[in-house]
Formats: structure tokens, sequence, C-alpha cells
């Protein structure tokens, strides 16, 4: 499927990867997707998004997800099964040497900065990224853009970057109605 993607839609991939790690997210989600359409502020997507911006989409994630962190929360799961987590650590680096838990940074071969953990999409995600396939087969495109993207996303409907669209007074229904009167 992804070979069907205009180049800015997959940009919009790859920047949802780099938004979800950036937050230090275990997974790339709907909200990671809407983040990255709301990344160039000139885009369709964005400009269909008046309402919000990227800025706006983070603080509304950040509130939304308000928890520990992954790791705080594997260590309090840990420890309620006599697991030390720190012991653990400490044990691995005390054998493999200081920061052998850590994977170094790298650059995708378009530039971009990634770890080394690999993210997996969320189901709603995937749901969203397959959404926009059928939403550009819908309006006869060959290739899958960023408007189809948001089209995706609005139609699976039930994921964060919806409720905090609907949460900001934004009308998904009647932005993707607009969408699919002027196809880009």
């Amino acid at each position: 499927m992804f070979e069907r993607f205009t180049p800015e839609a997959h940009q919009v991939v790859v920047q949802a990867q780099v938004e979800a790690r950036r937050l230090g997210h275990r997974f790339i989600g709907t909200e990671h997707v809407l983040l990255a359409l709301l990344a160039d502020p000139e885009s369709p997507p964005a400009i269909a998004l008046r309402g919000i911006d990227h800025t706006e989409a983070e603080a509304a994630i950040k509130t939304w997800i308000q928890r520990p962190s992954g790791e705080e929360l594997d260590a309090d799961l840990l420890g309620t099964l006599g697991i030390d987590l720190d012991a653990v650590r400490e044990k691995i680096e005390a054998s493999f040497g200081p920061g052998s838990l850590d994977r170094a940074p790298f650059r995708t071969r378009r530039g971009a900065l990634v770890s080394g953990r690999h993210l997996s999409w969320s189901a709603k995600a995937k749901k969203a990224l397959e959404l926009s396939l059928r939403e550009a087969l819908a309006l006869k495109s060959k290739e899958i853009n960023t408007t189809h993207m948001l089209l995706g996303l609005i139609r699976e409907g039930s994921g964060l970057a919806m409720q905090i669209l609907v949460e900001r007074g934004l009308n998904p229904s009647a932005i993707a109605e607009t969408l699919r009167a002027r196809p880009a």
C-alpha cells in the first residue's frame, strides 16, 4: 500500500513515527498521524483543520495521556511480581557495560533521526491508513495523498485524533464533506 503514497503522504507516515518517538510513546496512534498532518501549516490537511495547530494538538495529546511513562509503568508492574527493574538493569550493565540497554539513534535514508526501537502502529492508526486508500479510490485517485490520509483518519472516527478534534469544536464530518467536494 505504501507504494501508492505520494512523497508528501509518505513523509506524513515517517513524521508520525518521529512524533511518537519524540513524545516517548510506545506505538504510533491516530494522534501521531494528526500531529504529522499538522506539521506543515500550509498543507491541505492543516488548512482544512483550521482551529487547531500542531502545538495545540500536542498539548491536547499530553492532557489526554497523563500517566507515568512506559518505563515507570513497566517498573511498577514488574515490582508487583517481585522484580526490581533497577537491579536487573545494574546486572546487565555490569556484564555488558554501561548504556548497553540503550540503542543509539540513527538516521533514515531521508535523514530523519530515530531511535533504534521499533514502533508498531495501533489498530486504529492502521485502519485509518487503510481507509485512506479507500478514500483515494472513491475519489478516483491512483495515489494516496495527505488529504486522503486526513479523510481516512476522520472515517476511522474513534481514535484519539478524532476525540481531540471534536473537543476543539471542529466538525470532522463537515471537514470530510468539504474535502470530498474538492479533492486534491
